[in-house]
Order: C-alpha cells, then structure tokens, then sequence
C-alpha cells in the first residue's frame, strides 16, 4: 500500500499543512506510529521506547547525537550541530553523501551515547548532520519520492527479468530529493549488474546504488507473520541475527523438520536460540546414552528425553511401550552394564545369578506337606479295610449247617 491508501497512517506522511494564525504554513499532526511500516502492516516496525526522555542528566550537555530511522527500519546517527529542540517522532532533514533525505527521529540523548558505544560507531567531524526541522514543502517531496517505490519496483523485476539476472529484488528507497535510488535485493552467487544498472538510471533519471542483503535481513524489510501467529521479530524488534545451527534444534528435543524449523525468510528460525540456555543448563544433570541398556527382557533404546522432568523413556525392541525412568536409576543400570552385570529388569536391579539361595527344603515344604497329607489318608484306609478282613468266620450249626 502507498501513503494514499494507508489505513493506519503507518508510514507517518501528512496530508498537508494548515495555516496558522499569521498565515504562515504550520505543521498538521503526524498520523500513525512513524514507522514507516505501512506495506507491511506492522506500525511498530523496530520501535524504540526512550525512557530517559523525561530525565535530565544533572551536571553534563546535552548529547548532541540523534539517532534518524528510515523506510524499512534502517537507522543512522546524525550529529545536532544547530541545537536544534527536538522531540521523538520529529522529521527532520539530514546530509547525505549527495543531496539530503527526511527521516524521523527515533532516539536521542543518553540512550543514544549508550547505543553508540555498543555498536562502537565513531562520532567525529565527518559525521553527517541534521540540517532543520522538516517544514511542509519537505514533506509533500518526501511523499512523493515515497509514492514512486512501488511502481519502480514492479518495473525494475521487469528488467531483471529481460537481462535473465539470478537476483531478487526486494525493495526500494528514493532519497527524498529524487536524485538517488537504492536497490536492495538478494542472490546466493555473484551478479553482473553493470548493464542493469545503466538501463535503471535512465529509465528513472536518479543515480542507483544496488545493495546487496542477506534473506532474514530481506524478511525483516518486507514483514510477515510468523508461524506463532505474531509479527516476524526481525520487523519489529530483533537488530542482530546470530547464527543458528541444527543442534540447538537438537538439544531442545524438537523434530528436524525443515517446513517447521524454517521462517519466512527459508532459514532457521531465530527464536531456536531464545531458550536455548536453558535447555544447555538442564541437560548438563542429563547423562548420554551411547548404547542400549542390558537387561534380562532384552535392550531397551532410548527413545525420547524429558529434560525438566528428568526422566528418560525407554522401549524394548518388539514393544511399543515406553518405560519412564529417572536418571538416579539410569545411571545405576549404566554402571551395571558396565561391570558386565544384567539386571533383572528397570524395576529389579538385581541380577538374576546374584539373588540370595533359598534352602531346598523351603522350596520342597509345600509339596513335602502335601505327601503327608495323602499319606496319612492311604495309611487310615488300609487300617479299615485290614479291620474288616480279620472277624472270626461263622460257626457250623450241629446239624451241620451255618448259623
């Protein structure tokens, strides 16, 4: 979106200026954030929130050094030679190599003496200054160079295009006097762009500065949503991208998935380092498995870690099931394994070949009670049936028949 359609006011260009009390042209209130956001949609592009602004340094000047942000976040420190009273979100117009260019004031004072000692920038007499506060005739030529953006980005990818150039632009800027436009664009190998460049500067009659970016500086221009559903962080707040590599991946346990471990800008997203320090400090009471556990069921394989619950799951080759267990008892079973000695299984330590002998006639007291038992049984059967057998017979009657 241009500056006409912007919803917001994102990008912080007025509409015009209103004529004060004696008919001299005074500045109309700035709408939106200024941050120059506006084709993306995020109005709090790199914004920064001064918080010394309303507290006076007792005893010391005035840092004379303002820090000035541009289309796309990009800022630079200009020195305030004419004491000029500033206030954060001013346009002002600053040097440049050739010509000058409007941009908002975004910080100023201590904060910007402590900004400039981290990035160890050198403030001496060539560092460029802020020449007046921007008046409206600035700003009606400042919009204007902002509306010819777009349409000279669309027709720049169309010579690209017809040259059959490996690179992909991404953005451009008009300095605000319209005698410099800069290019950015991204390629993964070297381009030959001396013909390109002399078909750009006489189709848009300004001198072009062709500037090559990485791709997560490409995201951080062009904006988006991240996959958590908010703006990217290198668009709204994230200045340094440090490297990332698939082992922070790694330690934090997640899957190595390309579709999910990369961001807008194809790399690997920045926010695997957020929590990596900590994931580093609990796995340092984490011991490695280098091998399986020998138990009497069989191997088990580590199959997953629980890093701030300390536990390890486990699971035998044919199951499916996975064992928890603690790392006290992991590492009880690895010294085990060490010495040669299987134990029974996760629950029982004890090797089989080492429980206690249990005497044989505690083993055999059950089946010995059972043999008494059916013993006596037999033995008080046999002395009925011996009982019955030994009566005396009848005896004979006189007439010689049995009684």
């Amino acid at each position: 979106m241009s500056c006409k359609s912007c919803a917001t006011g994102g990008c912080g260009t007025q509409r015009g200026a209103a004529e004060g009390p004696g008919g001299e042209p005074q500045k109309t209130a700035t709408k939106g954030c200024g941050s120059g956001g506006c084709s993306t949609g995020g109005c709090n592009k790199l914004n920064s929130f001064d918080w010394l602004s309303d507290v006076a340094m007792p005893g010391t000047k005035k840092y004379d050094v303002v820090e000035v942000k541009f289309k796309g976040g990009r800022k630079d420190y200009y020195r305030n030679v004419h004491q000029l009273d500033l206030t954060t979100g001013d346009y002002v117009v600053v040097e440049m190599q050739s010509g000058y260019h409007v941009g908002a004031v975004s910080m100023q004072g201590e904060l910007v003496r402590l900004q400039v000692k981290k990035r160890n920038v050198k403030i001496n007499d060539d560092t460029r200054v802020i020449h007046r506060i921007a008046t409206p005739k600035d700003m009606d030529r400042h919009e204007q160079a902002v509306l010819r953006d777009l349409p000279a980005l669309y027709r720049s990818r169309e010579i690209v295009r017809e040259l059959k150039l490996n690179m992909k632009l991404s953005d451009v800027e008009f300095q605000s006097d319209n005698t410099k436009a800069t290019f950015y664009y991204s390629s993964e190998e070297r381009v030959d762009f001396r013909e390109l460049i002399k078909m750009l500067a006489s189709e848009f009659k300004a001198r072009i500065e062709m500037r090559q970016i990485s791709l997560r500086q490409e995201a951080g221009r062009l904006g988006g949503i991240g996959s958590c559903g908010r703006e990217l962080c290198c668009s709204t707040w994230l200045t340094d991208f440090k490297n990332i590599a698939t082992s922070a991946a790694r330690y934090q346990n997640l899957s190595l998935n390309p579709a999910k471990l990369s961001g807008q800008c194809g790399r690997l997203k920045c926010c695997l380092n957020y929590e990596l320090d900590t994931y580093m400090d609990a796995l340092r009471d984490i011991p490695t498995i280098d091998k399986p556990l020998e138990t009497q069921k069989g191997r088990a394989w580590l199959q997953k870690t629980d890093i701030f619950r300390k536990l390890m799951w486990f699971g035998y080759g044919a199951e499916s099931t996975w064992h928890p267990l603690p790392i006290a008892r992991v590492l009880e079973i690895v010294e085990l394994n060490k010495k040669g000695v299987i134990p029974e299984s996760f629950d029982v330590l004890t090797p089989v070949g080492e429980k206690e002998a249990v005497p044989l006639a505690a083993l055999n007291s059950d089946l010995q009670k059972l043999d008494a038992k059916y013993a006596t049984r037999t033995n008080k059967k046999k002395k009925k049936k011996s009982k019955g057998g030994t009566g005396s017979a009848p005896k004979p009657a006189p007439n010689g028949k049995a009684q």
